[in-house]
Order: structure tokens, then sequence, then C-alpha cells
């Protein structure tokens, strides 16, 4: 049976590649997306900090999205993601 999809709701950058995911389920997740940036379409994204800082969460898609049009499925987010570490009071 294939895992549902749960879309991503918010994003933003926490560091180089490094971004934090909300979803749609409101669990907070953290994953350094630069070994999912493979093909043509990530090729400006690496290329250009500045274009990747531009990501949005895309709510009619359910995923993150660039003003290039690449975007990463929400489910690859969502299995490869790791809950967010509280910070130690």
């Amino acid at each position: 049976m294939e895992e549902p999809i749960i879309d991503v709701t918010e994003v933003r950058v926490l560091s180089r590649y490094i971004l934090e995911f909300t979803f749609e389920t409101g669990e907070s997740k953290v994953l350094d997306v630069e070994p999912l940036l493979k093909g043509p379409i990530f090729d400006e994204l690496r290329r250009d900090y500045r274009l990747f800082k531009q990501v949005r969460a895309d709510q009619e898609a359910g995923t993150i999205t660039w003003p290039n049009g690449a975007d990463i499925s929400p489910r690859t987010l969502y299995r490869r993601s790791r809950d967010v570490v509280p910070h130690a009071s």
C-alpha cells in the first residue's frame, strides 16, 4: 500500500539547502534538500542561492516550488525529513 501524501503548508530556509517544513498534520520537520537537487531543472537552484531561497509552499500543489518551476514531491519531503529538535531551555 502506498503511503498517503501529506501536504506542505509552510517552508522556511534555515541555512544552505536546509529547509524546515510544516505539514498539514501540524508536524514541523527539517531536511537538507541538496541531495534531491538533481537534474536540469535544479541546476539553476544549485548555481544561484538567491533563487534557491525563493522557495515557497504552494498551497494548490501541496508542496514546495521555486520561481523556475522546480518542485519536490511532498511524499519525498515527508519521508526523508526529520522531526525538529526542540531547543533546550
